[in-house]
């Protein structure tokens, strides 16, 4: 029996690149979500080329076009029903959603954010990592609920802060660890392994809970191109 995948549309507004890591994901006629579009509210985000040049319909719905965020959200929701969209996906969607257009989709949409929440929510992430001295950094995902970057953890991986890092390097070392968990989270929802119930994040379906333990939770690797392990070994307990 074929297996029906979850129709998935991507939110973007800038360079896609967790946008491309869900295209390449489910590229694999295995992969239990298909990406049937893109949507982004500026015209000029990078990711509607890289879309386009791997077949996925892309619609532009401009802010600027709309009088209010209600209606550009109504705007957002057509051309969601457009593509026939069972779930979808935010990857570097950057407007706060409306709740009505929220609990809409509530259960049925995701989010990634690169810090462990519900730690350094919002923007500059990774400087503000820095700024409180954290020795552990990471990404999450999750269910997005109308409080932001507040809704249900579907997943997370943790990344070491070096004591050499920069804003930038750090933020390299965590856009490898969103690359590896988004599609992996997506996969969990699209499969039903992963479902929202009562405010929560609900798990089922594994052969057994070592294996649930190991999905839901990651340290990708390689952390970093080359890492200093005696540097690792002074801030690590």
């Amino acid at each position: 029996m074929m297996m029906q995948r979850k129709r998935t549309a991507i939110l973007i507004s800038g360079r896609g690149s967790n946008m491309t890591a869900l295209i390449a994901a489910a590229s694999d006629p295995d992969f239990p979500a298909e990406i049937v579009g893109v949507i982004s509210d500026k015209p000029d985000a990078a990711g509607l080329g890289i879309a386009i040049a791997r077949g996925i319909p892309t619609k532009v719905v401009a802010r600027s076009d709309h009088p209010g965020k209600d209606a550009h959200d109504a705007a957002i929701d057509a051309a969601l029903a457009g593509f026939g969209a069972e779930l979808v996906a935010l990857a570097g969607y950057m407007r706060l959603l409306t709740t009505p257009f929220v609990e809409k989709w509530q259960g049925k949409m995701i989010n990634i954010h690169p810090a462990l929440l519900p730690s350094f929510k919002g923007l500059d992430t990774h400087r503000r990592a820095l700024d409180a001295g954290m020795r552990i950094h990471g990404c999450t995902v999750h269910f997005v609920t109308p409080a932001m970057d507040e809704g249900p953890v579907i997943a997370q991986a943790a990344v070491p802060v070096m004591l050499d890092d920069t804003e930038n390097s750090l933020a390299a070392r965590v856009l490898k660890a969103e690359h590896q968990i988004y599609p992996m989270a997506l996969r969990l929802v699209a499969e039903g392994k992963a479902r929202m119930e009562d405010g929560r994040a609900v798990f089922s379906g594994f052969a057994d809970s070592d294996t649930a333990a190991g999905i839901v939770v990651a340290a990708p690797n390689p952390l970093r191109t080359n890492i200093d392990l005696e540097q690792l070994a002074r801030i690590t307990p």
